[in-house]
C-alpha cells in the first residue's frame, strides 16, 4: 500500500488505533527472566511486566516454527503448513536420540502431506497482511522460519519492511569456518550455522559488520521505527521482533558473559531449587507445588562430573544468561525510543518464548557423534576461555533446561508442560486493561499463542475475512482462526476471569508426541525413551508437574479425552506417527528418501551465489481423511 493510500485509509480515524510490538525469544525457559523467577538481568522486560500482566498458563507449540505459524495466523500450525519443523520432516535423525529408537521418530509419513509443507501455506491469511490492508505500517526484524524462498519471504506475507533470519538457527556472529581439502559440513550442521537472511524481497549477500544477531535485529527495528518517524508516516505500526537467541549455538558478547562469572558454579539442581523458591515468592506457582523429577539419564549428574566438565557446563549456562540479557538490552532500546516519541502508551507490547527451554543432549545423538564432533574439534575453539565467542559451538543440555522449566515436565519438542508452557507478558495500550490486568498483575487464565492474532485484530478494529472458515482472501479460501481474543478478558475482568470457555479443547502434536487439554485436565502421549508410549492423564490444577497419572483411576475421563484427540486429528489434519494417535499411515515409497524435502538447499557450495540452481521442487500429496 502506498503512503498516500495509507494516509487516506486512516484519515479521520478516532480514537487513534493502537500500535503493536510483538517480541519473541527463541528457546527461552519459563523462569529465565527475572520477573518470572530467574536471576538473569532483565530490567527492561521487568519494567514491562510491572506495568502490565504476566501469564502463568500461556502455551505455545512444542517447537519453534509451529509456534510462529500460530502467532502469524491465529490458527493451528497443522493448518498453516508447519505441522512439523521442516528440518525434522526432512531428516528423521535430526530429532532421533538413538539408533535403536529410530522407529519412534521417523517422520516419513508426514513428508509432502497437506499441512506439512514447511512454509506458511496458502490456506491461511497472515496477521500482517490484514493489518497492512487496514492501513498499518508493518515491519519485522529477526527470525522468520516460515519459508526459505523469495515467494515465502515476509515481504510476501504482509511485511512492508523486513530483515529476516530464514532458517531455524545459525551462528549468532555469522561465523563460517573455511573448510580444508575434501572436508564436508556434517549432516547435523548443514542447517545449523549459516546465517541466511532476506531483506524485503531479496537475499542478504553480506551481513552488516560487526554482526551479533540480537544487536543486529535491534538496530534494524530501531531503524525502521526512526525511518517511519522521519517520513512523518502517521499510520499505526505492527512491529514483529523475534530474536534467534538464546537458541544454540550459545554465543554472546564478552561484556554480558562477564556478568555471570561464577553464578552457576553450584550446578543446575541448585539453580532449579533457587528459581522454584523465587517463583513461589513472586506468586507464579503454589507454595506446595510438586516439581517433576529431572529426566536426564543420557548425561552425567552434576556430582559425577569432573572439575573440567563442571567448569565448561557452568560456562555454557553463563553464556546462555548473557544471551538473555542482550535480548533485554535490545528490547530496551526499542521500547525506550517509543517512550521518547510518546507512542508507548498507545502500543500493545508483548513478549513470549516460542517453546520451552531446549534440553536436547545432542552429544548423545547418532547424527552428532563421529563426524560432527571431529568437525567441531577441527574448526571451532571450545576451550573454556573461548566459550561463547563466534568460533565456539555449544549447547547446555537437559539438566540446565529443566532448571528453567520446573516445576513442569521435560522441555522443548515434548508436549508436556515443560515443552509448551512459556513465559508471556503484555503491556496494554490506552483503553485496554484495568486493575490487575494493567499494573504488574499475574493471571492464571489458560491462553495460547493462537490468541494473539484475534486479540490484535480486535484491538485494531480489523475483521478476519473467514470467521466461519468459509471466507476468502485475495480470491483463495482461507481457514478461520482457532484462537480467542483476550479483549473481553482485559476490558471487563469483573464479568469474566477466563479467556477460553471451560469446555475449550486444545491439542498439540510434534514428531509423534501429543497432548489434549480441556479445562484442568490434560492427556499426554510421549514415546519411549522419555515416556511410556501410552496416554497419560493429569489434573493440572492439582498436579502442574504432570507426575501423578490418573489414567487407571479415571478411565472414563481418559476415554472422553482420547475422543477429543481423535476429533483434533480430523479437524487439523495431523498425520499420526504412532498407533495410539490414530490410524497410522505407512510412508509411501516416495516419502522414504531422507534429506530431499527442503525447497532451497542453501548450505551447498555455490547455493548462495546462484540460489535458483539449488531450488528443489518438493512433491505435495493429497490426503483423504476418513472419520474415526
Amino acid at each position: 500500500m502506498s503512503e498516500s493510500k495509507a494516509s487516506s485509509a486512516t484519515a479521520g480515524a478516532a480514537p487513534k488505533r493502537p500500535s503493536f510490538l510483538v517480541i519473541v525469544a527463541d528457546d527461552l525457559g519459563f523462569s529465565d527472566l527475572s520477573c518470572f523467577g530467574g536471576e538473569i538481568r532483565t530490567p527492561n522486560l521487568d519494567k514491562l511486566a510491572n506495568n502490565g500482566l504476566r501469564f502463568t498458563d500461556f502455551h505455545a507449540a512444542a517447537a519453534c516454527s509451529p509456534s510462529r505459524a500460530m502467532l502469524m495466523t491465529g490458527t493451528d500450525h497443522h493448518f498453516a503448513g508447519l505441522g512439523n519443523l521442516i528440518e525434522w520432516t526432512n531428516r528423521s535423525d535430526q530429532n532421533a536420540p538413538s539408533e535403536g529408537e529410530a522407529k519412534y521418530w521417523s517422520t516419513a509419513p508426514q513428508r509432502g502431506m497437506p499441512g506439512y509443507e514447511g512454509y506458511l501455506n496458502e490456506k491461511v491469511v497472515a496477521l500482517p497482511e490484514l493489518l497492512r490492508d487496514a492501513g498499518y505500517v508493518t515491519m519485522m526484524a529477526g527470525k522468520w522460519h516460515l519459508g526459505l524462498t523469495p515467494e515465502r519471504f515476509p515481504s510476501q506475507r504482509g511485511f512492508e519492511k523486513s530483515f529476516a533470519h530464514l532458517p531455524a538457527c545459525s551462528n549468532h556472529y555469522g561465523y563460517e569456518p573455511q573448510l580444508e581439502g575434501q572436508d564436508q559440513i556434517p549432516g547435523f550442521m548443514t542447517m545449523s550455522f549459516i546465517a541466511l537472511h532476506s531483506e524485503d524481497d531479496k537475499y542478504v549477500k553480506e551481513l552488516p559488520r560487526p554482526w551479533y544477531s540480537s544487536n543486529g535485529y535491534g538496530d534494524k527495528m530501531l531503524g525502521y521505527l526512526k525511518e517511519r518517524k522521519e517520513k512523518n508516516d502517521e499510520r499505526p505500526f505492527f512491529a514483529y521482533y523475534p530474536f534467534t537467541a538464546p537458541h544454540w549455538p550459545l554465543q554472546a558478547p564478552d561484556e554480558y558473559i562477564a556478568h555471570y562469572k561464577g553464578v552457576y558454579d553450584e550446578g543446575p539442581d541448585v539453580l532449579r531449587e533457587k528459581r522454584l523458591q523465587r517463583m513461589k515468592e513472586l506468586g507464579l506457582c503454589a507454595e506446595d507445588v510438586e516439581p517433576h523429577p529431572v529426566v536426564a539419564d543420557e548425561v552425567k549428574t552434576w556430582a559425577a562430573m569432573t572439575s573440567e566438565e563442571k567448569a565448561k557446563s557452568s560456562k555454557a549456562m553463563e553464556v546462555f544468561a548473557a544471551m538473555v540479557e542482550c535480548i533485554d538490552h535490545n528490547v530496551g532500546k526499542v521500547v525506550d525510543y517509543l517512550e521518547e516519541t510518546g507512542e508507548l502508551d498507545n502500543t500493545f507490547v508483548c513478549f513470549m518464548s516460542d517453546n520451552g527451554a531446549e534440553g536436547a543432549a545432542y552429544e548423545a545423538y547418532p547424527i552428532v557423534q563421529g563426524s560432527m564432533i571431529q568437525h567441531l574439534q577441527r574448526y571451532y575453539d571450545n576451550r573454556l576461555e573461548n566459550l561463547g565467542r563466534g568460533n565456539s559451538f555449544i549447547w547446555y543440555g537437559p539438566r540446565w533446561a529443566q532448571a528453567a522449566t520446573a516445576p513442569s515436565r521435560l522441555y522443548k519438542a515434548f508436549t508436556t508442560e515443560g515443552g509448551v508452557r512459556v513465559p508471556f507478558l503484555a503491556k496494554f495500550p490506552t483503553g485496554f486493561g484495568s486493575g490487575e490486568q494493567k499494573e504488574g498483575g499475574i493471571t492464571n487464565a489458560f491462553s495460547t499463542v493462537m490468541d494473539l492474532a484475534p486479540t490484535i485484530l480486535e484491538m485494531a478494529g480489523v475483521p478476519h475475512p473467514s470467521p466461519d472458515g468459509k471466507g476468502t482472501y485475495q480470491g483463495r479460501p482461507v481457514v478461520s482462526m482457532r484462537g480467542r481474543s483476550m479483549v473481553p478478558f482485559l476490558t471487563d475482568p469483573s464479568s469474566t476471569r477466563t479467556i477460553h470457555p471451560a469446555d475449550f479443547i486444545h491439542g498439540w502434536e510434534t514428531c509423534g508426541r501429543a497432548a489434549v487439554r480441556c479445562g484442568d485436565f490434560k492427556i499426554v502421549f510421549i514415546p519411549a525413551p522419555k515416556g511410556p508410549e501410552k496416554w497419560q492423564l493429569y489434573n493440572l490444577a492439582r498436579d502442574p508437574g504432570e507426575i501423578h497419572d490418573l489414567a487407571a483411576q479415571d478411565p472414563e475421563r481418559l476415554a472422553r479425552m482420547v475422543k477429543m484427540w481423535d476429533r483434533y486429528v480430523l479437524e487439523s489434519g495431523v498425520v499420526p506417527l504412532a498407533p495410539a494417535l490414530g490410524e497410522l499411515m505407512e510412508g509411501m515409497e516416495a516419502q522414504m528418501e531422507e534429506d530431499v524435502w527442503m525447497e532451497y538447499e542453501y548450505w551447498k557450495d555455490g547455493a548462495r551465489e546462484t540460489p535458483e540452481k539449488f531450488r528443489r521442487e518438493v512433491p505435495r500429496y493429497r490426503r483423504e481423511v476418513k472419520g474415526m
